[in-house]
């Protein structure tokens, strides 16, 4: 047997003993970005072989918990892509304004950074009190970081340059206090948002959502878990809702395209018509 059909296989009855442990279920992750890290996580951890960390994985949940960390995705910042930003502000909020309450389910929020980027883009709309914003994500630490709203102070600058970028109406530090070497975003901007463990691969319909953001999420999937995610999120989302994704990622092959109208190509959003 080559080499590399035995980390294959070595590759295969990690992600099983994952899954039969843990519910987790990481077997429709893209094979080369999967691969990558948990080479990392060897490194990381100092064992030679996947097969190594089987049995610790099994047993020690505090391990199995820094295995997630690298196997998860949180690559973000405040109002990442702000042409992203400044369409949602020109060509949805203005027809969600008119409704009595508006629900937003932000899927895959990583450590919140987008979530309340959305929920001063809200509260600059006028629309602050009726919204509300379920910001979910499988990484329970990344998860705690959401809710805490604490970030490094040394991000404050390009998070400012992509607000004024996204067509802020005010100064972007009137959103967060600093202290120490960190920025506290602003309390009443939690108000509205509900951080919840929610995984995408194994989880259910999400409420029924006026608009979805799940940004460069679904590039980490291969195609059978992207087209689950799209029946996921049009079963989620009421007819005339939104869904914003990753520039990287597309609803133009899915089995779900024709539910949808395009309604900003280059920033990927599209509306549910049916």
């Amino acid at each position: 047997m080559k080499r590399t059909d035995i980390e294959n296989l070595e590759t295969k009855l990690l992600l099983d003993a994952i899954y039969k442990r843990y519910g987790y279920d990481f077997s429709h992750y893209a094979t080369a970005s999967l691969k990558r890290r948990i080479e990392h996580f060897l490194n990381e951890s100092n064992h030679d072989k996947i097969t190594e960390t089987i049995p610790r994985l099994l047993y020690d949940e505090v391990f199995f918990e820094e295995l997630i960390q690298t196997l998860s995705i949180t690559v973000t910042e405040m109002f990442r892509d702000p042409f992203v930003y400044r369409a949602i502000r020109g060509k949805i909020i203005p027809t969600l304004k008119d409704l009595p309450f508006l629900k937003i389910w932000h899927a895959g929020c990583a450590t919140g950074e987008e979530v309340y980027s959305m929920a001063i883009l809200l509260k600059e709309a006028g629309i602050f009190k009726n919204f509300h914003i379920y910001a979910t994500d499988f990484n329970n630490h990344a998860l705690e970081r959401a809710r805490e709203g604490i970030y490094p102070l040394k991000n404050a600058r390009i998070s400012t340059v992509n607000y004024q970028k996204s067509d802020g109406e005010t100064s972007f530090s009137d959103y967060y206090q600093s202290k120490y070497d960190s920025v506290i975003m602003n309390r009443d901007l939690k108000k509205n948002i509900t951080f919840a463990n929610h995984n995408l691969v194994t989880d259910s319909v999400f409420g029924e959502m006026n608009f979805i953001i799940c940004r460069n999420v679904m590039i980490y999937f291969d195609k059978i878990l992207q087209e689950r995610v799209f029946h996921l999120f049009n079963d989620s989302l009421s007819i005339g809702g939104f869904l914003c994704i990753g520039s990287k990622e597309s609803l133009q092959f899915s089995e779900v395209y024709d539910n949808f109208e395009e309604v900003a190509r280059k920033e990927r959003i599209y509306r549910k018509i049916r």
